[in-house]
This record gives structure tokens, sequence and C-alpha cells, in this order.
């Protein structure tokens, strides 16, 4: 028997009369919840799928944001405990953050093809990988603390608080790896709304354990810098335990079970893959902030405060571009399942129109007001000096680079993943950190020579990401993900006639 293909370049969906992507149109006019990018408003359904993504994110930015402004209070040698551990932090979470999103590309090429049998099993293979590495990682990194802030060049006067906060962020990375997994497979069926419910339990829980263990406020030991990072962990973990348990309880698209955590070389394949070079990306990018920090701690904790506290800032205002770039993403991989590569397209041009309305006014009160926002966190004249400065140097590249974020939405929805590595990789080790050295150092300019480092690095790499994406190879190059999956589904079928 012959079987009639129908192929785009990204993509793989038998046609049939009753087609896994028929069902899928079908299921999806009824009560499921999940957001279908496939069919209706592209510009409409991306603020629906971008808008609680944003707040997850700002959501998280809360976590340190919060620890920041405590710790504040405390000095600026207690602010710096936060402000190193999270850049340590980011190491251990980027090649978990790169699995996990390719969990996303997955979860929403299956979905849009149909087939959430598989959607369930990239689950299922993620949980068991993420959950593995969160555990490597976290007893590695509890026994190497010293070595790391030795290696950070960590000031003295902050040594001992930064040691006791870290390794209490360190115990916690298992089951925060977690998490990563239930928000990484409901945002690729189109859900992202649950997640974020989540993640508003556990902020709004550490922003109310914070003062009680860092103060000692009733019946609670003052604990310093060590209650803020154990407010942290718990409240991550609770959120953990909450979205695995609900995977496990299903909802209308895809419930794990326990025989999707079985040992899958094709998926676990699939997973690196695609999940590999974004990691790597993530991973050199995170390795580049660390070092970074230690050009930064080079110039005394006064530079490292106003060095933290712009780059929380800085993450806020990118929160709109990660919320666009996620709900592309999985907009892009929808329809390339789907086989609607045009609509793909659409979506990530949809996705940069919007997040210039969206970015161009919180860049300019950054430009403006830098130096009060540096205030609001530590009242020393030298950090908000400081802090006004790196504003005024760096916002202008903010801008571009919210571009480049939701670019990367693109290549990471079709699965061709290799420019988001090369991208971020150059932007720290082939631009920032050398420009850093050259300038701080080499040309005597100090912390203004970092801050010129940080808007040459952005502005690069997005008219490099630009130009990457205009050629087209995003969709050209893609892997077949579905593709190899479907081709076994119909052979199986067509065996089952014969």
């Amino acid at each position: 028997m012959e079987i009639q293909h129908r192929v785009c370049s990204a993509c793989y969906v038998p046609d049939s009369k009753h087609s896994q992507a028929d069902r899928r149109i079908l299921k999806n006019t009824g009560t499921s919840g999940m957001v279908d990018m496939t069919v209706g408003s592209v510009r409409g359904k991306l603020l629906r799928l971008a808008w609680p993504v944003m707040l997850s994110h700002l959501l998280q930015t809360f976590y340190n944001l919060a620890d920041a402004f405590w710790l504040g209070k405390l000095g600026r040698q207690a602010l710096t405990a936060p402000t190193i551990t999270m850049h340590v932090f980011f190491i251990g979470f980027a090649l978990a953050a790169g699995l996990s999103a390719a969990g996303t590309t997955l979860v929403s090429q299956y979905k849009g093809s149909g087939d959430e049998k598989k959607a369930a099993q990239v689950g299922g293979q993620l949980l068991v990988l993420l959950t593995g590495i969160g555990l490597v990682l976290g007893i590695a990194g509890f026994v190497l603390t010293p070595q790391i802030l030795n290696l950070l060049q960590t000031p003295a006067d902050s040594w001992q608080m930064t040691y006791d906060y870290m390794r209490w962020i360190f115990t916690g990375f298992p089951l925060m790896f977690a998490f990563f997994v239930y928000q990484s497979i409901n945002t690729g069926l189109g859900d992202t709304i649950r997640p974020m419910q989540v993640n508003l339990i556990s902020v709004i829980l550490n922003a109310v354990l914070d003062p009680i263990l860092i103060f000692g406020l009733g019946p609670f030991p003052e604990m310093g810098v060590v209650g803020a990072a154990v407010a942290t962990v718990f409240s991550r973990a609770l959120a953990s335990v909450i979205g695995v348990s609900r995977l496990f309880k299903g909802n209308a698209d895809i419930r794990i079970r326990r025989s999707d955590m079985r040992p899958n070389a094709s998926l676990m394949g699939k997973i690196m893959k695609i999940g590999l070079p974004l990691g790597l990306g993530q991973l050199g990018t995170s390795m580049g902030f660390t070092f970074m920090i230690g050009i930064v701690n080079s110039f005394g904790s006064a530079v490292t405060a106003a060095f933290g506290v712009g780059n929380r800032i800085i993450h806020m205002a990118m929160v709109p571009a990660m919320g666009l770039s996620q709900a592309n993403a999985t907009a892009v991989g929808q329809n390339l399942g789907a086989g609607k590569p045009d609509r793909a397209e659409s979506s990530s041009r949809s996705a940069l129109l919007l997040i210039g309305i969206i970015l161009l006014p919180m860049t300019l009160a950054m430009f403006f007001f830098g130096g009060d926002i540096s205030r609001a966190f530590v009242d020393d004249p030298e950090v908000v000096q400081l802090g006004r400065t790196m504003f005024r140097v760096t916002t202008p590249s903010v801008f571009v680079f919210g571009f480049l974020l939701v670019l990367l939405g693109s290549f990471q929805g079709s699965g061709y993943t290799f420019p988001v590595m090369i991208l971020n990789m150059s932007r720290l080790w082939a631009l920032r950190i050398p420009g850093a050295y050259l300038l701080a150092y080499t040309a005597g300019m100090g912390p203004m020579g970092i801050w010129w480092a940080m808007f040459i690095s952005n502005t690069v790499v997005a008219v490099a990401g630009w130009l990457w994406f205009r050629t087209g190879t995003w969709k050209t190059k893609a892997t077949h993900l579905v593709r190899n999956s479907m081709d076994a589904d119909s052979i199986a079928a067509v065996t089952d006639m014969d």
C-alpha cells in the first residue's frame, strides 16, 4: 500500500482522511484551555501566550530582587552574596535550561502534528534527565564552593557571607531543576498560565519569608544572608513539587506515566540534539558572566553592587522579550509541526513588532532615571553614580538586544539551535570579555570600559542575529523532529492493515 505524504521544510504530517492533525484540530475546539497557534490571529495568540511567560520571568526576577532589597539593608557586603551567586547559579542552570527548551520544541511540534503520546514521553525523559543533572551539579557545587569563590576573586569583606549563601542555593538544585520540566512541557502545549500561577505562589512565599528569616522576626532566629537563601530554596522547591505532581495527574492534553520515564534512546537523542546547542550557548553565556563578575570584582564592592543592581534591572526590562521569545518558539514549533512554515514566519515578524512597541518606553526610563533606580536598592553615593553611568551607556543596546531574544525563539522553535549557541557564545567570549579587558585595563577606562563592552557586544550580536534570521536557514535546515516518529506510526498502520 502506498501512502501519500505532505512534506514541508521542517516537518512531516501524513495525509489521511482521519490524520492525527485532523484529530488535533477537532480536539482543540474543546475545552482543553491550551492555545493552538496553528489557527486564528497570530498576534493575538502570541500575546495570550506571552503575557503569562512575561509575568513568570518577572516573578523569577523578584527572587533575586527581594534578596537584594532586604540584604541591601545589611550593607553592600551582604548585597554581594546574591550578586555573585546569581552568576554561578546560572552556570548550573544553563544545561537544564537548554534541555528543557528542547522539551518545549519537541512538545510543541508533536502537539502541532497531533501526537500527544510522544509529547508525554518527552516529558518523562526530560524529568529523569534534569533531576539527575540537578543532583550531580548540586553536590559538586556544594563541595567546591570555596574554590569557586576564590576563582571569582570574591572581595574579602563579603567572602564568608557569600560562601554561606551559595552553599544553601546548591542544596536546592535537584528539586529546582524539576520545575524546568513542568514549565517547558506546558509552554510547548500552549499553556503558560498554570506555570505562572505556580511561580506566583512561590514568589509570594519567598517575599514573605525573606524579612522573617533575614532579620529574625517573630519566633524565627536572625539568619542574615543565610535566611535569604533558605527562603529562596524552600519557595522554589515547593513550586517544583506542585508542578511535577500536576504532570503526573495530567490535563486535557497529556499525562506523564511511569512508562514514559523508561529510557528511550530516540527521544533522548532528539532532546540532546536540540538541547545541547542551547545548553552550551547558555553555559557559555553563564560562564562568561561569571568571568565578567571576576573583572567587575577587581574594581571593588561598589562596582560589584552597581553591576549587580544594573544587571537585575536590565534583566527585568528583558522580561517582555523573553516572554515573546518563548511564545514565538511555541508558535513556530506548532506551525512547523502542522506543516505551516509561512505562518511560523509570520509569528516571528509579529513578535518583533510587538517587542519594539513594548521596549521603547522601558529603555527610555532606564536611560533617564538609572541613578534613581540604583538608589532604590543601595543608598550609597558611589554605587548610585556608577549605576547612573552604566544605564546611560548600556541602555540603547538593551533595546536592540530585545529583538535578538525574539529571533532566538524562532531558531529554538524550529529545532535548528546552532545559531542560538553561536550568537550566545560570541556575545560574551568573542566580544564582551575581550572588550572589557582591553577597555577597562589596557585602555585604563576602569568600570566605564566594562559598560562600553556591554554596549558593543549586545549591539553587534543583535545585528548578526537579524541577518541570520533573514537567510531563512531556521526553516530550511530545521531538524525533521516529527517526521521520524510519524514515519514509524505510518509503517505500523500499514503493517496492521496488511
